[in-house]
């Protein structure tokens, strides 16, 4: 059974009439009658009732139309919805970031892209950068923003800019106050960081263990606004970017001396696989954006 035969048949179920279907569809009758014929001969019914060169859905018909309707307008939207994907001024863009990304850098590329290409549409994941790169792999998302991490070989990463690293502590610790303090200095202290396969976990275990020493994990939490929550209660210290969507006054942020202990921020995409041209214009947008010095 070929597309083109259920395009036939609907046109010319709808019309009841061979040579009007013919002259929509802009085909001869035979050739219409013969792909008639055929498709009846692959289901093994007729689907018309012929009287004379008058023709009718039979009860066959009928049902075979309800469904063929239903196959013709589901290929129509997605094919739509494709097109519309295809569109660089009218497609789509999936993009993943980290929550901490959400309170300044994505709002504002989005509304700076937005600017040029205001129809474009967006598709907004929140998470890890674990969760994301899977969502990349998996085909779920278009593009992430997130920490660099070693995974899939197919996985393209863009450096676009790096951040410092704080230890971060209650406003009543000793630390508060203090402009740098060595990571020995909280070997000690009870810890709080993130669960296991986060990135900023990664980088916080990786930073102790150079440091040779193992703080108590005392709370592990899932983003920065938790983590600084915990911290502000007097709960424990933790190793973290400096934003300005936490509260101020309940963190007190000290730098680490004789360290540079940055998170690398940067743009993913898979290697291998296709990208609508709107998003493979916002991927472009904002390497031309970071990089642009």
């Amino acid at each position: 059974m070929e597309w083109q035969q259920l395009e036939y048949f609907e046109a010319t179920a709808r019309l009841q009439h061979m040579t009007l279907a013919a002259q929509t569809l802009n085909i001869t009758q035979p050739a219409l009658s013969r792909s008639i014929a055929r498709l009846e001969s692959e289901l093994g019914i007729p689907l018309f009732e012929r009287e004379g060169r008058s023709i009718r859905l039979n009860r066959y018909g009928q049902l075979f139309l309800s469904h063929v309707e239903h196959i013709l307008e589901e290929y129509r939207m997605a094919k739509r919805e494709i097109d519309d994907l295809l569109n660089p001024s009218q497609g789509e863009v999936s993009l993943g970031f980290l929550h901490t990304l959400g309170i300044h850098h994505i709002p504002d590329l989005i509304g700076r892209f937005r600017r040029a290409h205001p129809h474009t549409r967006f598709q907004l994941n929140q998470s890890s950068t674990q969760r994301l790169l899977e969502q990349l792999v998996s085909g779920e998302i278009d593009l992430c923003m997130a920490s660099p991490q070693d995974a899939d070989m197919r996985i393209r990463w863009a450096k676009l800019w790096s951040e410092e690293l704080f230890i971060a502590v209650p406003s009543g610790h000793r630390l508060a106050g203090s402009s740098l303090a060595e990571l020995c200095e909280i070997g000690q202290e009870p810890l709080i960081s993130f669960k296991e396969g986060y990135g900023l976990r990664i980088i916080t275990d990786k930073l102790l263990q150079e440091s040779g020493i193992s703080p108590s994990i005392v709370f592990e939490g899932e983003d920065v606004d938790t983590v600084a929550g915990l911290v502000a209660a007097g709960l424990g210290v933790a190793i973290l970017p400096k934003y300005s969507g936490l509260d101020q006054e309940e963190v007190s942020w000290v730098s680490i001396a004789n360290r540079s202990c940055r998170r690398e921020i940067g743009i993913a995409w898979m290697e291998d696989r296709f990208l609508s041209p709107a998003a493979e214009r916002f991927r472009q947008f904002v390497l031309d954006f970071y990089l642009k010095e």
